[in-house]
């Protein structure tokens, strides 16, 4: 019986962030797909359900708060965890992130990708 992966959707404006956090994941097993705003990320959430959302914020057409409002307010998604991963480190952004239902805050600048990835880990198994 195979086990079958945890998919991981990385939203991020960045694209070399975006291929550093893909392959570190890759790396660990999981089975990724990448989005480069919040309209084509959530276009992923509904053609590829993934298991866990990484968001960034600060992107163009549809912000990472947008996102995370949009995926919380669908019946057919509001399940699934996002965790939001920014180099916002303010108090309100974080508020405002938690209160809309992301299950985690992570400031980019504080965690490595392979924290990261360590997190995620953690924040799966409490949800399973």
């Amino acid at each position: 019986m195979t086990v079958p992966k945890i998919k991981i959707l990385i939203v991020e404006d960045d694209i070399f962030m975006m291929k550093l956090y893909a392959k570190v994941f890759e790396l660990e097993g999981f089975e990724v797909t990448s989005a480069v705003n919040g309209q084509e990320g959530l276009l992923h959430v509904y053609k590829e359900n993934p298991t866990v959302i990484l968001a960034d914020i600060m992107m163009p057409e549809m912000n990472g708060l947008e996102l995370l409002g949009k995926i919380k307010a669908d019946p057919l998604t509001k399940k699934i965890p996002v965790i939001i991963l920014t180099n916002l480190a303010g108090k309100t952004e974080s508020d405002t992130a938690i209160a809309k239902g992301a299950i985690k805050y992570i400031v980019k600048s504080e965690h490595d990708p392979k924290e990261v990835v360590a997190i995620v880990k953690e924040v799966l198994a409490t949800i399973k």
